[in-house]
């Protein structure tokens, strides 16, 4: 990608700018990712993107079993099994 060129614009409303579609998706950008922003020596605005799409329950996609459970009777507060 050169420099010189133009990708996209948006424009600020209040203190908030739109990242432009095209951008999102190269960049592969979604709800609850982090924008880190640094302003180089010459002036220069470098922008970080940090994905929030991992932890605990990152790849989580659901209870896919055919066992149903009654969540008050059958787990303490912890979600731990009750004996």
């Amino acid at each position: 990608m050169s420099s010189e060129s133009v990708d996209s614009e948006s424009k600020v409303s209040g203190n908030q700018a739109n990242i432009p579609a095209r951008i999102r998706r190269v960049l592969d950008i979604d709800d609850g990712d982090k924008l880190r922003w640094h302003i180089e020596d010459d002036g220069t605005l470098r922008v970080q993107v940090v994905q929030q799409r991992s932890g605990t329950f990152g790849d989580f996609g659901g209870y896919d079993g055919d066992r149903t459970t009654d969540v008050e009777s059958e787990h303490d507060t912890w979600g731990v099994d009750v004996e």
